[in-house]
């Protein structure tokens, strides 16, 4: 027995879903063209000759159907017997669609099995919400504003007294900011008026305040302070001498630090209610880098699915993609399928590959 399957979190009701797996049209547009079997009810034959991991179409049959939860098939390609299970959980985003089909009788070759198994995968991930995408679209009533414009008066009035009220503030501020500037002003000319008239009643002043000016003016403290710059000038120089020496060799003993990993982001493709990334990691430095980190954080509410090129984990709406070393002057790219419930979402909030933002975003 060999089995494959593929899972992936849809922002999308169940009964829309279901829709999309059971309707013959919608089925031939994100997997197989689908053609009915006369006289034969819950039979189909999809066209599936042409795609990767198929040898030949294949017939189907319903053999279990509880709406909008399960349904099961039995597979016929070519004498190749396999059963398709398909199961709908409803999620607080929208719901979770699992696929998983096993075979019965024969079995598929290894050049089959994966090529079949990411033809699931891509079918499940890339053009089954697009399909899902539009038929939300469709839905939308466009007829919404035929009723006309309205206008909440009080608010708009509310928001034009505010600017008046802020304005009187604002003056009130300023007039009084003036007041104080020049209170004090006056207060710090006052006290040197006072000192300046105050000064020459007091008969015992002039003599310590001439005396205070001949130290300060004396050819005596000129002389001691000649002294001191001599006797401190040979002390300086020796010690100049010795640190200044050994710093160049020790600087020039240690090399640069490499230049930092880059990574630039791009939107691969973009649908309704979606799109993919893609972040090229590069290394531009002389030496090999043992691994690399690019952190993305997404909007509250999507979901990421089908990441390939890397290794990646989900800490909130953040997500760590890791690999393996990069060579000199290499490159990794990895790319991930992101949900969004924004009709205009096209890229993730913020990229950074150690700590350094992404390019491109």
């Amino acid at each position: 027995m060999i089995e494959i399957g593929a899972q992936v979190e849809l922002s999308h009701p169940p009964e829309r879903v279901w829709l999309a797996l059971t309707d013959r049209e919608l089925l031939g547009r994100w997997f197989a063209e689908a053609e009915t079997l006369e006289g034969v009810p819950d039979r189909l034959l999809l066209h599936t000759a042409g795609l990767p991991g198929f040898g030949a179409d294949v017939e189907v049959e319903v053999t279990d159907r509880q709406e909008p939860e399960r349904l099961v098939l039995a597979c016929d390609e070519a004498g190749r017997l396999s059963e398709v299970t398909c199961d709908v959980t409803a999620t607080t985003q929208g719901c979770r669609l699992e696929v998983r089909e096993v075979t019965t009788h024969g079995g598929w070759s290894v050049e089959q099995q994966k090529p079949r198994e990411q033809q699931l995968r891509q079918a499940l991930t890339v053009r089954l919400p697009a399909i899902l995408d539009w038929l939300a679209f469709q839905e939308v009533d466009l007829r919404r504003g035929d009723g006309g414009m309205t206008t909440e008066l009080p608010l708009v009035g509310a928001s034009r007294n505010r600017p008046t009220r802020a304005r009187r503030r604002t003056v009130a501020a300023v007039l009084v900011g003036l007041a104080v500037l020049g209170g004090s002003a006056a207060w710090v000319a006052l006290p040197v008026g006072g000192k300046q008239s105050a000064a020459p009643p007091a008969p015992s002043s002039p003599s310590p305040s001439v005396t205070a000016v001949e130290v300060a003016t004396t050819p005596r403290a000129t002389a001691s302070v000649r002294p001191s710059r001599t006797a401190t000038s040979p002390t300086v120089r020796p010690s100049r001498t010795p640190s200044v020496k050994p710093t160049p060799t020790a600087t020039a003993a240690v090399p640069p630090p490499p230049p930092p990993l880059t990574a630039r982001y791009k939107t691969d493709s973009s649908r309704l209610f979606g799109y993919t990334g893609e972040v090229v990691v590069g290394n531009p430095a002389a030496t090999p880098a043992a691994s690399w980190a690019v952190v993305v954080t997404f909007a509250d509410g999507s979901t990421v699915d089908d990441v390939e090129g890397a290794e990646s984990r989900q800490d909130g709406r953040s997500i760590t993609f890791t690999g393996t070393a990069l060579p000199a002057g290499g490159s990794q790219t990895f790319r991930f399928d992101v949900r969004d419930n924004r009709p205009k979402a096209r890229a993730p909030e913020s990229c950074t590959v150690g700590g350094n933002p992404c390019a491109g975003l």
